[in-house]
């Protein structure tokens, strides 16, 4: 059917037509920033945490070009008087509306649900809502057309291969080792790994329990290294959602039974996934600035200096002070992982400070020393074990690119088969080709635009399967050959201090004076190159960063070769 518009409503779709050109650019790079099998962003040391900000910013420039570009063309069709025409048509060619208006709320509906007010309240109702982006994609490339789709496709078809990557790494399911629970509801899990599984420190891994839920994955950052546990890893829950409220509520349950063999708790683990390298720790000092389960990747980090202390490979601070700012004293039970590095500080090469500011409670005598001795605050559980496989960790990167590369060779192949046998060409005999223009556009519109985007559709999900099916093969029977069996009795005892330094402090009733705090470092390190990390609450991060920030403009306009320069890095972790 033809429309007829005005010149001024011509010139307004034209624009609407720009801003759903925009919105479509926005596509192309929304699904980059969320890739963690094949992370571009951690190659440039931007971890995933991190990286997870740009897919946000660029989901809502999407929803917002698209919002405009759609508004627009309803407008235009509702002062035209053609809306009820055009709204709910599925044209047999061209672009179909009914599929962009669908693709529209779809993304709307993602958006609303993924604002930080409905997201921290009601995670589970944001990601499962989150996975409409199926619909969502399925139907853009109806309303765009098989050619825009193009334009889009390789994000889409990098984030199916890092589905299917994450699939794969998750096969097969381990099973937790033990378990200690804090006070504050906080829970320790130690987890089988394989002894060749080397990761760096401040890296995460996501878990997914399916006796709690067959589809929720949450991200934990690792508490234990790798050059120190060669067969376990650790991380620690802050139990405060509803998913870690029914781990701690399952692990309280064989706390509380009478069995002699705690059942097996299996768990599917993706990762780990961690920065390239370290030079983020390669400073003469570092200051660690920790509030409340923010403490974990710093645990990490402090195992990872003590045992590098004998490596001269690597180039670690001498002096490092943690900050650490709870609500509770009996939150320093967090810190029983790195006990022994609060003791015996005469025989080490490195130096090691702790701070504690208790920010809910009145003045007391309680030490750390004392709370980290106090072993009743602390509930261990081992359990039973029915799997024979740790974690084994990513696969190499030539084997992923090996799977890149199989999958589109595949998809390629399948396209091409599909399109010829769904969309034949007709053979016209030579004296034909002068005489048939008209011939060729109506055996063109024979065939709907929409098979041609059921095609790629199509190529695509088989090419996905059939790499998924080889890849799987091929991972078991390598972890057939190198998986060594679990032992029950691999896990971790509560440390016990010896004695500890009087430097170490605990301070109730008010919150750290980072003024005074860098004031005091600064006179401390007299020269040296301070690096400046932190993890907890956004108000904590930003009077750090705050105050790093004057103090090393106050120190480059001195130019004062003997003033330390401060570096501020902050860790954006889920816990």
């Amino acid at each position: 059917m033809l429309l007829l518009f005005c010149r001024w409503q011509l010139k307004y779709l034209r624009v609407a037509t720009r801003f759903g050109l925009l919105a479509e650019a926005c596509l192309a790079l929304l699904l980059l920033p969320i890739l963690r099998g094949l992370s571009l962003f951690r190659l440039l040391g931007i971890q995933f945490e991190a990286s997870v900000r740009y897919h946000i910013w660029l989901g809502t420039a999407m929803i917002f070009f698209a919002t405009i570009h759609g508004g627009s063309t309803l407008f235009v069709w509702g002062v035209s008087h053609h809306i009820q025409d055009e709204m709910w048509r599925w044209q047999k060619t061209g672009r179909i509306y009914l599929a962009g208006e669908i693709a529209l709320v779809t993304g709307l509906v993602m958006w609303i649900t993924s604002l930080p007010q409905i997201r921290r309240k009601k995670f589970e109702f944001f990601y499962y809502t989150h996975h409409l982006y199926i619909i969502f994609l399925i139907f853009f490339l109806f309303h765009a057309g098989d050619r825009h789709f193009y334009m889009v496709f390789g994000g889409i078809f990098l984030f199916g291969l890092d589905k299917l990557l994450r699939f794969i790494q998750s096969r097969p399911e381990t099973c937790i080792l033990s378990a200690r629970v804090f006070p504050s509801k906080a829970i320790e899990l130690i987890l089988p790994k394989h002894a060749g599984l080397k990761f760096t420190p401040t890296s995460v891994i996501f878990m997914k329990i399916p006796s709690i839920s067959k589809f929720q994955w949450h991200s934990f950052s690792i508490t234990s290294s790798s050059s120190v546990d060669d067969q376990t890893m650790s991380l620690i829950v802050k139990c405060d959602g509803e998913w870690t409220s029914s781990l701690y509520q399952m692990i309280h349950a064989e706390l509380d039974s009478d069995a002699d063999q705690m059942r097996c708790i299996p768990v599917a683990i993706e990762g780990p996934y961690g920065p390239a390298t370290m030079d983020f720790l390669r400073y003469d000092s570092l200051l660690l600035v920790a509030g409340g389960i923010g403490i974990t990747p710093f645990l990490s980090i402090l195992q990872e200096i003590a045992s590098a202390q004998s490596n001269r490979k690597y180039r670690f601070p001498s002096k490092v002070q943690l900050i650490y700012v709870i609500k509770s004293s009996q939150e320093i039970c967090l810190l029983n992982s790195i006990s022994p590095l609060l003791s015996n500080q005469q025989s080490k090469k490195w130096h090691l400070t702790l701070k504690v500011f208790v920010t809910q409670e009145e003045q007391s005598s309680v030490t750390v020393r004392e709370v980290l001795n106090d072993l009743s605050l602390v509930r261990a559980v081992r359990f039973g074990t029915q799997s024979n496989y740790a974690v084994n960790g990513l696969e190499s990167l030539i084997w992923m690119a090996a799977l890149v590369g199989i999958t589109s060779i595949l998809f390629v192949i399948f396209l091409i088969s599909l399109n010829h046998i769904f969309v034949p060409v007709e053979k016209k005999l030579p004296s034909e080709k002068l005489a048939a223009p008209s011939e060729k556009v109506v055996s063109k519109e024979k065939t709907p635009s929409w098979v041609a985007d059921l095609i790629i559709l199509s190529s695509f999900i088989i090419a996905i399967t059939g790499s998924t099916l080889m890849a799987i093969l091929l991972r078991w029977r390598r972890l057939k050959k190198q998986t060594p069996p679990v032992s029950l009795n691999q896990g971790k005892a509560v440390q016990v201090l010896g004695p500890i330094e009087e430097e170490h402090e605990i301070n109730f009733g008010g919150r750290p004076n980072f003024e005074e705090i860098f004031s005091e470092l600064e006179k401390e390190t007299a020269g040296s190159d301070i690096g400046v990390l932190v993890c907890g609450p956004e108000s904590m991060k930003e009077s750090v960063a705050k105050t790093s920030q004057r103090k090393s403009q106050c120190f480059m306009m001195n130019a004062n070769k003997d003033k330390p320069y401060f570096n501020f890095h902050s860790l954006n972790f889920t816990f």
